[in-house]
């Protein structure tokens, strides 16, 4: 057993009739902000006695990496704007209004009783599952450490490619050193690069609502968000898997024995206290 935990909030494809029958999207194109495959390359972690939690909902539907705030008031009636948030401005909140490059899901607004009724019925409940096993963790090892899964468009890293440097294929998100200890950190990305994979951190992602939400070294709970480069395992116009999908499955399957290993610590700390 280990005290860390896996969880892939983007990966689910379970589409309800109703959001099909609604968006002006095709479903092809609906699906484009999904984490495609993630749950697959991630399930192994139950085999190294890491628990690991997928949200069903799809994204475009609605975002298990938000705040149940960020609603958005271009799209939700009855909702008041507020401060900047630059996650809602691009139509990105909990509920989104747009899927990748920008296109717009419905033709319309939707009302708040909508909304409210899907964080109910959707968000709620997945975030009471980890926080579930989280507490689980922290009560059997001491701390809780929570891999947030996530996978990000090749291109997504064109801005931060130097000159004479690697283009990272892992990003890894601890807030900057704020939801997780350097060490475990360290370890994590000692991981990848032992497996041949070039890492970079929190550039251009440092972790969403759930790194800031349930990282908190001080408490002993840490949250650290994977990136990884779907071309590596995944035909991103096609949304399949690509020849290269075992293979990398495999890979990543060492790379998620490593993680839960990390987690083994403080199981061996009590056992010697």
């Amino acid at each position: 057993m280990t005290s860390v935990v896996f969880a892939s909030p983007h990966s689910g494809r379970d589409y309800p009739h109703s959001f099909l029958s609604r968006t002006i999207l095709d479903q092809h194109t609906i699906r484009s902000s999904e984490d495609a495959f993630v749950d697959r390359l991630f399930d192994s972690s139950t085999r190294f006695g890491a628990p690991f939690l997928k949200a069903g909902a799809p994204r475009a539907f609605i975002d298990m990496n938000r705040s149940a705030e960020e609603l958005d008031p271009a799209l939700i009636e009855g909702v008041r704007g507020g401060g900047h948030n630059p996650r809602i401005a691009s139509g990105l909140g909990i509920i989104p209004r747009v899927v990748a490059n920008g296109r717009i899901i419905y033709s319309g607004k939707m009302s708040l009783a909508e909304a409210q009724a899907r964080i109910s019925d959707y968000y709620r409940p997945y975030h009471t599952a980890l926080q579930k096993l989280l507490d689980e963790s922290h009560a059997r090892f001491g701390e809780a450490i929570l891999i947030d899964c996530h996978s990000m468009p090749h291109e997504a890293v064109d801005g931060v490619v130097r000159a004479g440097k690697p283009r990272p294929e892992i990003v890894l998100g601890d807030r900057f050193g704020a939801a997780a200890d350097g060490e475990i950190v360290d370890q994590i990305e000692t991981a990848f690069l032992d497996a041949g994979l070039k890492v970079a951190r929190n550039s251009p992602f440092a972790g969403a609502y759930t790194t800031s939400h349930y990282g908190r070294p001080s408490r002993r709970q840490h949250a650290v968000q994977i990136e990884i480069d779907r071309s590596l395992y995944m035909n991103e116009r096609l949304i399949k898997p690509n020849a290269d999908f075992n293979a990398f499955r495999s890979l990543l399957r060492g790379v998620i024995a490593r993680i839960a290993e990390i987690g083994m610590r403080g199981e061996q700390r009590l056992a010697a206290e």
